[in-house]
């Protein structure tokens, strides 16, 4: 739909309004912003355009107030989130616009040229404003954002996120356990992130797709969990007491290094599996049953040596 004219003159309340609870307070709330975000962050809102959707009421009224709310958002996210939005938003700048695509019933959030943008719905500005930058709302405008001109990351911020706080936080240890179950303390594993993003959202995106809608927010712990069941099973397999099992996973798996992967088809099993191939061992599965059944990846280690 296309936008409103703005208002040529605002009602003299209207403008005491403006005056009292957004002119001179813009400043302060863009300093706070700034001072959160550890960047300067500027607010760019014009009242006359938003007066020409206001409707009798909160909007209307007290239009200022609903202007300032933006302070709200700052309260999102942790310190490697809000770096995350610095990149993304790469223009470091928030504003209030139209949402003339439909997309939300009463207010939302987006990320447009790189400015965040709270939305509103035609005839509801002002409504549920508190909502419209909640946790959620914002993370999902952040993951749904064309990537900055200064990343050259292909993963998602979802998929970003959770490996950064569900996977490298742990990949250390796991391969700690799987170097001492083995006894090869130089033994090395592979998350195949990319890899594995790539082809999750290329399947994502068929028609009649069967991929879990949550997938690039548990890329990291969902890897995570493929090479964790792999320590279990090395312990339950008894690789850690028998050098005779050891000494032939080393000749088999002589590149030392244990990866994950998504395969177009499994060989052996029904969800998922483990295969030897050029001196890598691989736990794999196929993009409809990526996470199903993590544990048993590699319980069939001992027939692939």
């Amino acid at each position: 739909m296309s936008k409103l004219p703005p208002a040529e003159k605002l009602p003299l309340t209207l403008r005491k309004n403006i005056r009292d609870e957004w002119d001179n307070k813009k400043s302060d709330i863009e300093k706070q912003l700034s001072d959160v975000l550890t960047t300067s962050w500027t607010v760019d809102v014009n009242p006359n355009q938003l007066y020409a959707y206001a409707t009798d009421g909160y909007a209307k009224e007290s239009l200022g107030s609903c202007i300032a709310k933006l302070r709200d958002y700052a309260d999102n996210g942790g310190e490697e989130d809000l770096k995350e939005l610095n990149t993304i938003c790469y223009a470091h700048v928030i504003t209030i616009d139209l949402d003339d695509a439909k997309r939300f019933s009463y207010c939302g959030v987006d990320v447009y040229e790189g400015k965040l943008r709270i939305l509103f719905a035609p005839g509801n500005l002002g409504v549920n404003i508190d909502d419209a930058l909640n946790r959620d709302a914002l993370f999902k405008a952040l993951n749904d954002a064309p990537a900055p001109p200064s990343t050259a990351s292909t993963l998602s911020f979802a998929a970003r996120r959770d490996i950064r706080k569900e996977y490298e936080p742990k990949a250390e240890a796991i391969r700690s356990q799987i170097a001492e179950a083995l006894d090869k303390p130089d033994i090395k594993i592979n998350p195949n992130f990319e890899d594995t993003f790539a082809k999750l959202q290329e399947g994502s995106k068929a028609k009649k797709t069967e991929i879990r809608s949550d997938w690039d927010s548990v890329l990291g712990s969902f890897t995570r969990l493929y090479f964790e069941g792999f320590v279990s099973q090395l312990k339950y397999q008894k690789f850690d007491e028998d050098d005779m099992l050891r000494e032939g996973f080393h000749e088999m798996v002589e590149k030392g290094e244990i990866a994950f992967r998504i395969v177009d088809k499994l060989k052996y099993e029904s969800y998922c599996e483990c295969e030897i191939e050029d001196g890598v061992l691989y736990l794999q599965c196929t993009s409809k049953y990526w996470g199903t059944n993590i544990e048993s990846a590699a319980q069939g280690l001992l027939s692939r040596l």
